[in-house]
């Protein structure tokens, strides 16, 4: 037995299957950009709290 799609089927399948990829590629580069953002705030988070020696302050003669 043979399926023959029609032309709305066909359509209504690719929009399916590209509504579904676009929302999870959404998701994923959402998730992503957080992952980052949230490692970029850590890391300055640690460079501002971290030890002062190393910036000498200013000296007044």
């Amino acid at each position: 037995m043979q399926k023959n799609f029609t032309l709305l089927q066909t359509v209504a399948t690719a929009g399916l299957f590209s509504a579904v990829s676009c929302w999870y590629g959404f998701m994923f580069g959402r998730e992503s950009a957080r992952k980052e953002l949230g490692d970029l705030i850590e890391t300055l988070r640690q460079s501002s709290s971290g030890p002062t020696s190393t910036a000498s302050p200013p000296q007044q003669s």
